[in-house]
């Protein structure tokens, strides 16, 4: 453009040429082509297609899934539910109220110390299964976040100990030797003394009873024969000076 403005204005001059001159080249062409598709490639998508499901179907497939996993899954804990309840004479129902983790592991680490262990149970699945259990009554303990304390031999005093450094944990309810338990109940049980004094305050008593019995059962026969040797005693003077007394006589 610039020479052709140049050679329009200016005067021509022979010899003369730009010193600049703007060379328009044309665009060029195209020179890559797809190739088209091999047939046994294409044979191959085709066969390899992916199909999405329609979306009921899809719907239908996923819930069906989702029921059957969670339906054996429920399963599952019921028994463990049912096998923690058979082997353990003390279940505590303790609401826990943002317990972090450092404290739960302090927490479990004190009471395994008294063979007591820590269990979580979803509360629906705890629920469906005291309701067909003899112990519905502890249906309404499972509200919110619940945490289970159980042991094979009954220690309420030592859980009441350790739940006194973690505020955080609300102690709710107990289930002890098949017997439900409030609060207050498990306050007065755990200051009863231990099974073992209480087996030994009631030997002793009975103990002492057989004395008293066996004591009791000599004493009258004892009375009885000192009686007797005293009426004797008193008796035999007697005896003897009647029958002198009569052989004089004769």
């Amino acid at each position: 453009m610039a020479a052709t403005l140049c050679f329009t204005f200016l005067p021509k001059q022979a010899g003369w040429l730009p010193l600049r001159q703007c060379v328009r080249y044309g665009s060029k062409a195209v020179t890559r082509h797809r190739k088209p598709v091999h047939f046994f490639k294409q044979k191959l998508l085709a066969i390899t297609e992916y199909i999405p499901p329609k979306p009921e179907e899809c719907s239908r497939v996923s819930s069906t899934r989702e029921t059957k996993q969670d339906s054996r899954m429920t399963a599952f804990i019921k028994r463990e539910v049912q096998v923690t309840f058979q082997q353990s004479k003390m279940i505590v129902v303790v609401q826990n109220n943002a317990t972090t983790t450092e404290d739960m592991l302090q927490l479990r680490h004190r009471l395994h110390k008294h063979d007591v262990s820590v269990k979580f149970f979803p509360n629906q699945v705890m629920r469906d299964f005291l309701s067909d259990s003899m112990h519905k009554n502890m249906k309404p303990l499972f509200i919110g976040s619940t945490v289970l304390f159980v042991s094979k031999e009954p220690k309420l005093k030592e859980v009441l100990q350790i739940l006194k450094s973690f505020p955080q944990l609300v102690l709710v309810g107990a289930c002890v030797d098949d017997t439900l338990m409030s609060r207050q109940g498990i306050m007065s049980y755990s200051k009863l003394p231990p099974l073992v004094t209480v087996q030994g305050q009631v030997l002793g008593g009975l103990s002492l009873l057989s004395s008293q019995t066996t004591s009791m059962l000599h004493r009258h026969p004892a009375h009885l024969s000192a009686l007797l040797q005293q009426y004797l005693k008193q008796r035999g003077p007697s005896q003897e000076t009647g029958p002198e007394a009569q052989d004089s006589v004769a």
